[in-house]
């Protein structure tokens, strides 16, 4: 990706200035634009790598949120950490258990904020919807005539 330069330097410079996003543009301007996705390797690429991160965090940030809801599920099972807690620690068992839960949900808020951070700071809801649509019309296509939807006919 970093060997290959960009055919059109002008183009190129425009569509990394918009982390290679084209989802808001109106249909004129993105025909250019996706023509020029076809012709230029290095900037397919980057498209490629940006929304593969945006893809990333997603499932970084969510995957954040169930953790935290497993350990908030599991907090209360554990009788280990009563006897550090009371033995090692010198706490009481009942703060024990809040600071736990304080943390806990603490941790779940603030991942569930990072989730919505990404989602809306990144093209990634469209580029789904996209993958998704596509997908759809590739299974409908291998479906028999009397089982496809009546939208495509």
């Amino acid at each position: 990706m970093a060997r290959t330069r960009c055919s059109d330097p002008v183009v190129g410079a425009i569509l990394a200035s918009w982390r290679y996003d084209i989802s808001g543009i109106s249909p004129e301007m993105r025909r250019d634009y996706e023509q020029h996705f076809v012709e230029c390797s290095h900037c397919r690429a980057r498209l490629k790598f940006h929304r593969g991160l945006d893809v990333s965090l997603a499932v970084l940030t969510s995957l954040a949120v169930i953790f935290f809801l497993f350990a908030l599920a599991t907090i209360l099972h554990i009788k280990p950490l009563e006897h550090v807690a009371f033995n090692i620690l010198g706490l009481d068992i009942v703060s024990m258990y809040q600071m736990l839960v304080s943390a806990g949900i603490a941790g779940v808020c603030f991942s569930f904020i990072a989730f919505l951070l990404v989602l809306t700071a990144t093209p990634l809801p469209t580029y789904l919807t996209g993958i998704a649509a596509r997908r759809s019309k590739l299974i409908e296509e291998h479906l028999p005539e009397t089982v496809r939807s009546p939208r495509s006919r």
